[in-house]
């Protein structure tokens, strides 16, 4: 039967295949999709995980306890998830093991646009990368099979295109006749004291070499034999704007892109007269097939920054006089003359009468990564930086050290629930043990929303809808030895202005939680709309007072020969009352 997935949704469908027993990830585009479809298929025990290094961790321990293991996770959740997959690629597997990084080129919801192939480099395990839905699903169940038989860890590539891009895609029956997990003891092999650490490590390079080897030979790596002029060695989406643009050249197409299989790429550098590298961000191809004494072009044409695409090849290989027959003089794309669109915070987002107070206090905002990190947009402004999941809680407490005491009363740290329970605990430790001046504002919303509303410790609820105990955030926060933990609401402006400004007064650490739900949370009973708002046209003055809090569901209509009027769309309008308190003029109020 055949089936159009996304890329997801077929590695999804691909562990499925592979006889996976456990699935673990902390949600992140473009990653997101592949747990939420694999609580699908049965006998999968699919779960979130406070952070990537965690579901990491859960997903070491079921390969050695025997079974086969899928762990997600989008690129930047590499770098929290590096420590166990660095020593893992020493330790090796016993159920296969395959760890997913969903790249994202042009940074479509990303911090950095880091390129993870250089992490399977690092840590010398082999990475595989699709092209399709078709090859995401078989190369995941490749991957599980090339994980036992090398006794490694796999990393499976992927990009926002090949992520969320749909193809059709072959299902097939699970595998069958896979061992039973079981708890087999082999200290020697899994417990990374120096001594056996130094016996793995030569073991490591021999892998590394046989996988090359593999990959000389294997289907994975296809050599595709065209127009002789010009080869082009690609891999991963690349691939399908090689074909599109350039359809008569030769290209050697990479499944695995490390190792390198140096012994099939130098067959097919001596079959064409000129060489190319097509790949997205980094010369990571380009660099190894120079270091061969290769001759080859890459990015002396191709952007080294953001993703690619049929028109940025078709414009590179035109320059230097080699375009496709068909495809040269087509247009990259016509031109719609749309309406900008900036990100905005939902209406009725309980962030945003935080950030307009925070504006208001004028307070210097160490930022993080969520819905959240909106509060840097006009009209609210109020966040002065932004680095990585956690980092606001640590950046405050080092903010502290260094400023004076008048400028220390200004910091604030915010953060997410999710985010907070993923990174912030550690740093709200280093601020109560070194007795940093700062306040940190959690802001609960009982779901991580900015990845798709996906439940958290905080939520009380599994990824599988299981009701599970919800983590006390206030509890955790005073057993952290935090001694001023306030809750206020978010909606109730002259409460959170009150709070706020009262903590910031503090000379030692403190934290407010806010406790309003995100207006998108999909359980039932969480979240309840209030009375919808609207604006007396008599009344209003013209003073824009409400559009300082950006709110989309607050309209301005110009009338003529005046400055104009607010108007509040009910359609969007979640009756949070916000803009209501801002008003002097009484001229916003319930629809009667």
């Amino acid at each position: 039967m055949k089936e159009i997935l996304s890329g997801n949704e077929a590695i999804a469908r691909g562990a499925f295949e592979a006889g996976v027993k456990v699935a673990s990830a902390y949600p992140g585009t473009p990653s997101t999709e592949i747990l939420e479809n694999i609580v699908a298929y049965p006998g999968i025990d699919a779960s979130w995980a406070p952070n990537e290094k965690v579901a990491l961790e859960v997903g070491i321990g079921a390969s050695f306890g025997g079974g086969r293991a899928l762990v997600t996770m989008k690129h930047v959740g590499v770098n929290v998830a590096a420590d166990p997959l660095f020593t893992l690629s020493y330790t090796g597997v016993n159920g296969g093991l395959v760890l997913v990084t969903a790249d994202d080129p042009e940074m479509h919801s990303s911090q950095n646009e880091q390129d993870n192939r250089n992490y399977a480099k690092f840590a010398k395990v082999p990475m595989l990368e699709p092209a399709d839905s078709r090859e995401c699903k078989e190369f995941t169940r490749l991957a599980f099979e090339l994980s036992e038989r090398f006794d490694t860890p796999v990393m499976l590539r992927t990009t926002t295109r090949s992520s969320h891009g749909k193809s059709i895609v072959e299902l097939s029956e699970p595998v069958t006749g896979l061992p039973e997990p079981k708890l087999v003891r082999n200290a020697a092999k899994l417990v990374m004291l120096p001594g056996n650490a130094r016996v793995r490590h030569p073991f490591i390079e021999e892998r590394t070499r046989r996988l090359a080897e593999y990959g000389d030979s294997a289907v994975i790596n296809r050599l595709e034999l065209r127009d002789p002029t010009v080869g082009v060695i690609t891999s991963g989406v690349p691939y399908q704007y090689v074909r599109e643009v350039l359809p008569n050249v030769s290209t050697l197409k990479l499944g695995m892109v490390h190792p390198l299989p140096a012994t099939l790429i130098r067959e097919f550098a001596a079959k064409v007269e000129r060489l190319f590298v097509v790949e997205e961000l980094d010369p990571f191809i380009e660099e190894q097939v120079k270091a061969m004494g290769l001759t080859v072009v890459g990015k002396e044409i191709l952007p080294l920054c953001g993703e690619l695409s049929p028109a940025i090849v078709r414009r590179a290989f035109a320059g230097i006089g080699i375009v496709g027959a068909t495809h040269a003089l087509l247009p990259p794309f016509i031109p719609i003359d749309l309406p900008g669109r900036p990100p905005n915070m939902c209406p009725g987002c309980p962030h945003r009468g935080v950030f307009f107070t925070l504006n208001q206090l004028k307070a210097y905002v160490t930022g993080d990564i969520g819905c959240y990190t909106l509060g840097f947009m006009p009209p609210l402004s109020a966040m002065d930086t932004c680095i990585c999941m956690g980092a606001s809680v640590g950046m405050a407490a080092g903010v502290a050290k260094v400023v004076s005491a008048e400028e220390q009363q200004k910091i604030v740290g915010v953060i997410g629930d999710s985010t907070f329970l993923h990174t912030g605990i550690n740093g709200l430790m280093e601020m109560v043990y070194n007795q940093s001046p700062a306040t940190l504002i959690i802001l609960d919303n009982r779901i991580t929303a900015m990845t798709g509303r996906q439940d958290n410790p905080a939520s009380g609820f599994t990824l599988m809808d299981a009701p599970t105990h919800r983590i006390d955030l206030a509890l955790l926060c005073s057993a952290l030895g935090v001694k001023h933990v306030r809750t206020i609401d978010p909606f109730d402006l002259a409460e959170t202005k009150s709070v706020i400004s009262e903590e910031m007064n503090r000379p030692e650490p403190s934290v407010i939680i806010t406790d309003k739900p995100c207006v998108l949370v999909k359980r039932e009973g969480v979240f309840e709309k209030g009375v919808l708002l609207e604006v007396c046209e008599e009344s209003c003055v013209g003073c824009r007072a409400c559009l300082k809090i950006g709110c989309p569901a607050i309209e301005w209509l110009p009338t003529d020969g005046k400055k104009g009027k607010s108007h509040i769309d009910p359609l969007l309008c979640s009756g949070c009352a916000v803009c209501h308190q801002l008003c002097k003029f009484d001229a916003i109020g319930r629809v009667i």
